[in-house]
């Protein structure tokens, strides 16, 4: 029996049987038995999400949906307690380097999983920004279907989408009753993004985004998935509107920090230290912010100086500050007026920067990436930009998705900072080099990590590197708006640590919130706003970046001063990227240990 095998009977025998079963497995090496267990998690991982699992090319589960069941969640819970129990009776002074590494990983996964089950988030599973009224429809642009057999598997996943809507409204319910419901805030604009994909199903299902993998072809297939959108899944969202219209929104709460929900206070340390990875407090993570903001503001000034703002000369401190912002938000030179121009725009920047990506890194991955306009059924309440990972297995690209909705609201002087964020050397970079692992000899289940503070930490750290392409003192930002730009989004991930924490621990006024965003950055009022509201509804997560970020550069500074002559910047930031995404204290180790070789 293989180590996969064994641990398969393992999970699926009765309590009693378990010793049993464990002894059996413990006839093998320490590191099979781990090998065993990280395959049952990647297996696991699958299976709990067929979505994610088919973008990575593993095309057996194109049929099926999330199972969102009370019945599901809690197997998986029960597999998830065998799995960890299974793991620490493991030595793990008996595991070779490699393997410790992934044990330590491996229970940070599992025990979050068990701790976090006490939360019941799986009772929010709408916002305007998640959801499957965004999610599900962007399915066929992210997956490639091609041929009969995939184009039936595709059929099936389209019969299951009403009663995987009908379950998502189930668990809402669920939330009502329990009392955990978002802040009415987030969810405005739901109902119109389920009209909508109601409205295109029913009207005219050749024009829904579901249909687009038969578009073009005649037969039996293209007729039933013109039937089934119509028919069922166009009603499904409908149903989805009426209940978010109808029952959610005015059963959610008008207050805004999730300290207000129950056990609101403890979710939100949980997510604190889940996203940022560190043992860190609110109130010290809310004074990290503050440090940050000031030190910001003060290379803001400098950057103004530089500038050729016709104001600057008659004004000074906060006076000056809010001219210079109100100048940035509405002359039209910092915008443009055509969606394609915009797009052309980041084109330019990201083969500008695929020709320093030499200078700052040994290793580059395969995996080549593009921009394209984010789908404009979510536009409207969406961010400025995403990234949207790749599959070398399915032979698609990552992408780096910008929006042109509200063109007034999307400045010029932002576009290299973000797209050295959400493409190359951000976010592209570091997860086409994740998709890579197991080419070093790192298990699969290594590559579907994806820690806040260091996924977001590294591109956040990734736009300061333009300072270090091209030529001269700024680099990418010579131009002072461009550098103004790269301090507005350092500013904006400092704030976020001020307003998270503010909202979440502190009872901060979601205009309170926005006011003091406003006053301390050049970004513009949308998307101040859908900043604000993404993080009242995603607790926690907005302080991974700056936090990250902070951590990253420490550990170069400590790379340089212990290196000197020997500190080889290409190398560094390979080593940051090259075993994929880790909490920060174990990225730590790894770099200490990757110092001690270049001595």
């Amino acid at each position: 029996m293989s180590n996969a095998q064994t641990l398969l009977a393992v999970l699926t025998l009765p309590l009693a049987l378990l010793m049993l079963a464990s002894a059996t497995a413990r006839a093998q090496s320490a590191d099979d038995r781990l090998a065993a267990l990280l395959d049952a998690q990647f297996d696991a991982g699958l299976r709990a999400d067929p979505l994610g699992a088919s973008e990575r090319g593993r095309r057996e589960f194109d049929n099926l949906l999330p199972d969102l069941s009370e019945s599901a969640r809690n197997q998986q819970l029960a597999e998830t307690r065998q799995r960890l129990e299974l793991l620490r009776a493991i030595p793990r002074d008996e595991l070779s380097p490699m393997r410790r590494v992934d044990a330590g990983l491996l229970e940070w996964e599992l025990t979050r999983d068990i701790e976090g089950a006490r939360f019941e988030r799986w009772q929010f599973p709408v916002t305007r920004l998640h959801g499957p009224q965004t999610s599900l429809p962007q399915l066929p642009d992210n997956l490639p279907i091609a041929g009969e057999q995939q184009q039936r598997a595709y059929l099936e996943r389209l019969r299951r989408m009403p009663a995987y809507i009908d379950q998502v409204i189930a668990n809402m319910r669920a939330g009502i009753e329990s009392g955990r419901v978002p802040p009415k805030v987030t969810m405005e604009g739901v109902p119109a993004q389920c009209f909508r994909q109601a409205l295109l199903g029913g009207a005219d299902p050749r024009i829904h985004a579901l249909y687009k993998p038969f578009e073009g072809q005649e037969g039996e297939l293209v007729l039933a998935a013109a039937t089934i959108i119509q028919r069922d899944v166009a009603p499904a969202f409908e149903r989805l509107g009426e209940f978010v219209r109808d029952e959610y929104i005015p059963a959610c709460r008008d207050s805004v920090g999730v300290s207000n929900e129950p056990d609101g206070r403890a979710y939100y340390d949980f997510a604190l230290k889940g996203h940022t990875t560190l043992d860190v407090t609110a109130d010290e993570v809310h004074q990290i912010g503050l440090k940050e903001v000031a030190r910001i503001r003060a290379e803001m000034f400098d950057v103004i100086a530089r500038s050729d703002f016709p104001r600057k000369d008659d004004r000074s401190g906060d006076d000056l500050f809010r001219a210079f912002t109100e100048y940035l938000r509405t002359d039209q030179r910092f915008y443009f007026t055509n969606p394609e121009d915009l797009l052309a725009a980041y084109r330019d920047i990201a083969k500008r920067v695929d020709g320093e990506m030499p200078r700052l890194f040994h290793h580059l991955p395969r995996l080549p990436y593009g921009v394209r306009e984010m789908p404009a059924f979510m536009a409207a309440e969406a961010p400025t930009a995403y990234y949207y990972p790749g599959s070398p297995d399915n032979g698609v690209a990552g992408f780096f998705v910008a929006n042109t909705y509200a063109l007034d609201q999307r400045p010029r002087y932002e576009m290299i900072a973000l797209t050295l964020h959400e493409a190359v050397p951000g976010h592209h970079h570091q997860i086409a080099i994740a998709q890579e692992l197991e080419e070093s000899g790192l298990h699969e289940w290594r590559t579907t990590l994806g820690y806040t503070g260091f996924v977001e930490g590294w591109a956040l750290y990734a736009e300061r590197l333009g300072l270090e392409m091209g030529e001269g003192e700024h680099g990418f930002y010579a131009d002072p708006y461009d550098d103004f730009g790269r301090l507005s989004y350092e500013m904006w991930r400092a704030m976020r640590l001020v307003v998270d924490t503010g909202i979440h621990a502190k009872g901060w006024t979601r205009r309170q919130a926005i006011d003091y965003m406003l006053a301390n950055s050049g970004l513009s009022q949308t998307n101040i706003e859908r900043e604000v509201d993404r993080y009242i509804g995603w607790p926690g997560q907005a302080c991974g970046y700056k936090m990250g970020e902070l951590h990253i550069r420490a550990l170069r500074k400590h790379a340089e001063e212990v290196l000197g002559d020997k500190f080889d910047l290409r190398a560094f930031n390979d080593a940051i990227i090259k075993n994929g995404a880790v909490p920060l204290e174990v990225l730590t180790e790894q770099i200490e240990d990757w110092i001690a070789t270049q001595n």
